[in-house]
């Protein structure tokens, strides 16, 4: 088909929005730059039949103005990154697949994670990750990881992928070159890694590399600087070493590349979003991500428009790229969507074993739990810009507590010396105590908490509820678990360890000291 200049570039544009309806501006900001496609958060979702409606209004309003299908995307990882609502199945994340030993429970989640998305009308996962979990500092990457092997990321990452062959949905590994050596989430801060691309050939690029000789249809950029590889002092995701030369020449990528968001303060804080697109597009990336203000989203729209007026776009690649994006779309649209895929009682009770199958005892014994075992840790909550805004609104203590009629108390996620002592002292009353931590390895109160139980004599267990590193910083004590996810399903499965379930789990990275 024939189409105009602001045609093509809004096919390039993915923009998404706040609250679980389309607004008039957003409506507004399709239709004006004929943009191709949006990016759901659970933000926008309160259930399936809203995400359905939700999805169908999206496709019409694109279809309308464009002539074409959109791209519905969104980042369902599982886990901490899982965007479905309650009447949809969330599948446990990378490192929980990869603790359970069992490939195919990575292929399993893949398939549930297609069925969902089929059932509600998204066409477009940003998934899986594919960073080797090299950094145990790393706030972003973490239990996202399949783990810190990069052999066994590849061979599970590309298990994942091929799930989503002719399925209806595209997948995405990211985020190349690799964001799994980082110590700053990119969503906060510009992180750096001063590794040359011969050092990254020997870890970083493998899983990658996997992906793209396996067929890998799309591939995300990271927001990372690689000051060896680029000494320009620009992210991989505006660098064309990075982009073209590096994984569309050397590693013959042919699929879509994508951006992370360009909101993400690596981008926006440092070189500013709009600015940004551009570069990104100049670079080679095909779509260019920008997820949730309107004002934003029309600055890059515009810039870009206005940089194709000057010249400094090659229309050529651009012509090539928007081909390559309509010949995926084409193969989408022969896919209808289906409800009756959602939120099958089979696929959720998968979920659940999947996630008991994780549960890995890293040392000791786990304790039976009863009435006189006290339950504390912190709440679930945002630690990195990727996840959720607000965290699972069950509590580990709350819900073992109840499971067990027991005491329980629930910390601050960074708590201070007061709130130490008064948490050692209520343990003092009660035989034994089981503390879940959630990334203590962020807020370091956590771990002094674990220790202070320790170093009072108690009978302890520690629950690592995501990060299993955590489990490091902690003095010996009774018994030690991962549990990788701080989520539904992966209470019940503590429960069910707590009452005598044998721990199957063995830990895909590797912790220092234990």
């Amino acid at each position: 088909m024939s189409m105009t200049i602001k045609q093509m570039l809004g096919q390039k544009l993915i923009f998404g929005f706040h609250g679980t309806e389309l607004s008039l501006e957003f409506i507004d900001l399709l239709r004006t730059w004929k943009i191709g496609n949006v990016i759901l958060f659970l933000r926008n979702i309160e259930s399936a039949e809203q995400m359905r409606t939700l999805c169908r209004q999206i496709q019409q309003i694109v279809r309308e103005e464009t002539g074409l299908p959109a791209f519905i995307v969104i980042d369902q990882e599982g886990g901490m990154v899982s965007r479905l609502p309650e009447d949809a199945v969330n599948v446990p994340c990378a490192m929980a697949l990869a603790a359970s030993g069992k490939e195919e429970n990575v292929t399993k989640a893949a398939e549930i994670t297609v069925r969902q998305l089929r059932g509600l009308g998204a066409n477009f996962n940003m998934a899986p990750v594919l960073d080797v979990n090299n950094n145990p500092k790393n706030p972003v990457i973490g239990i996202r990881s399949f783990g810190d092997d990069p052999m066994r990321v590849a061979q599970l990452g590309c298990t994942s992928a091929r799930a989503y062959e002719n399925s209806g949905v595209l997948c995405c590994a990211k985020h190349f070159p690799g964001h799994g050596d980082t110590a700053v989430d990119s969503h906060l801060g510009l992180p750096r890694v001063e590794k040359t691309e011969q050092e990254l050939e020997q870890l970083e690029l493998i899983p990658f590399r996997s992906a793209v000789e396996d067929g890998v249809p799309a591939m995300m950029i990271s927001h990372v600087l690689f000051p060896a590889i680029v000494p320009e002092n620009v992210p991989c995701t505006m660098s064309r070493k990075i982009v073209t030369d590096l994984l569309r020449h050397k590693l013959g990528f042919e699929g879509l590349i994508l951006t992370d968001c360009m909101e993400m303060g690596a981008i926006k804080d440092h070189y500013g979003t709009a600015h940004g697109v551009v570069e990104a597009i100049r670079a080679g990336v095909d779509l260019a991500e920008i997820s949730s203000t309107l004002e934003l989203e029309r600055q890059a729209a515009e810039a870009l428009n206005k940089a194709a007026e000057q010249g400094l776009l090659d229309m050529n690649e651009v012509r090539l790229s928007v081909a390559k994006i309509l010949d995926f779309k084409a193969q989408l649209d022969t896919f209808s969507v289906e409800p009756q895929l959602c939120n099958l009682e089979q696929d959720r009770a998968a979920a659940e074993q999947m996630a008991l199958e994780a549960i890995t005892c890293v040392s000791g014994f786990a304790p039976c739990a009863d009435s006189d075992t006290f339950f504390c840790g912190c709440a679930d909550y945002r630690a990195s810009g990727v996840g959720n805004e607000q965290g699972n609104f069950v509590t580990f203590p709350a819900y073992l507590a109840s499971a067990f009629h027991a005491p329980f108390l629930v910390t601050s996620k960074d708590p201070d010396a007061a709130e130490i002592e008064a948490a050692v002292a209520q343990a003092k009353s009660h035989r034994r105590t089981i503390l879940g931590t959630c990334n203590g390895h962020l807020f370091e109160g956590q771990i002094a908490l674990a220790n202070a139980l320790v170093a009072a004599g108690l009978d302890v267990t520690v629950v690592a509820l995501r990060n299993p590193y955590d489990l490091s910083a902690i003095h010996t004590c009774t018994c030690k678990i991962a549990s990788y996810d701080y989520t539904l399903p992966a209470l019940r499965a503590l429960e069910q360890v707590f009452r005598g379930a044998p721990m199957q789990g063995k830990c895909p990275v590797e912790l220092g000291g234990i």
